[in-house]
C-alpha cells in the first residue's frame, strides 16, 4: 500500500498546541495510557477542529490546493481554477515536495515521484545549448533548497533529459514529450507559480 501525505494546516499554531495539550491532559487524567499512532493521528486532527483524522484525510484529498499554505505552491492559493483532483496520485504527491517559490525542498524517497519532480527540474534548461557543469550546478542550486545538486544532476542524466559529455565537460538539454501524466504535473506546478 503506497504512503498518502496528508498535510495538516492551522491558522494560529498557539491555539492548536493548547488544544493538543489539554486532549492529552484529558487522556492522562481519565489514566490512560500513551496514544497510539492512530490515537495521536486522531487527537491531531481535533486540534484543528475537525472530528478524526479520517475527516482530516477527506478534507486534504477532495481539496489538496488547500493543503498547507505556503508549502505547496499550487495554483488554488493563486485564484487559478485549476482542479488538481483530476491528477494523478503520483503527481499529487510530487507537488507536495516543493515550496511556495516552486524549489524542491526535498528528494523523493519514491522513484515514480522523484522522476516526476525531475521533469520540473528539466523544464529550467534551454533547449539547443551546451552548459558546463557549473552553469548546471547553478541552475540546480536555484531550483532546490537541500544542497545536493549533484544528485539532481546524476538523476536528469540518468533519466535521459539531460546528455553529456563523457568527460562531464558539457551537458545539454535532451528533446524530450512529457508523458500526460508529466504535463498534468508541469501545468498545476507551473500554475503555482503565478
Amino acid at each position: 500500500m503506497t504512503r498518502l501525505l496528508v498535510p495538516l494546516a492551522t491558522p494560529d499554531v498557539s491555539a492548536f498546541g493548547k488544544t493538543l495539550k489539554n486532549l492529552l491532559d484529558q487522556r492522562h487524567a481519565a489514566g490512560k495510557a500513551p496514544p497510539s499512532h492512530v490515537e495521536l493521528l486522531n487527537l491531531l486532527a481535533r486540534a484543528v477542529g475537525l472530528r478524526n483524522f479520517a475527516t482530516l484525510k477527506k478534507t486534504a484529498l477532495a481539496a489538496p490546493a488547500a493543503a498547507v499554505p505556503g508549502d505547496v505552491p499550487v495554483a488554488a492559493q493563486k485564484g487559478d481554477a485549476l482542479d488538481l483532483s483530476t491528477l494523478s496520485t503520483t503527481a499529487r504527491k510530487a507537488l507536495l515536495q516543493f515550496d511556495a517559490a516552486g524549489r524542491l525542498v526535498r528528494l523523493p524517497n519514491k522513484l515514480s515521484v522523484q522522476q516526476m519532480t525531475m521533469w520540473a527540474l528539466w523544464t529550467q534548461f534551454v533547449a539547443h545549448r551546451r552548459y558546463t557543469e557549473k552553469e548546471v550546478n547553478a541552475i540546480s542550486n536555484a531550483f532546490h533548497t537541500f544542497g545536493d545538486q549533484a544528485t539532481l544532476r546524476r538523476e536528469l542524466v540518468n533519466m535521459k533529459l539531460l546528455g553529456r559529455k563523457s568527460d562531464c565537460s558539457e551537458y545539454w538539454k535532451e528533446p524530450q514529450r512529457p508523458a500526460p501524466e508529466v504535463q498534468a504535473f508541469l501545468r498545476a506546478w507551473r500554475a503555482g507559480l503565478r
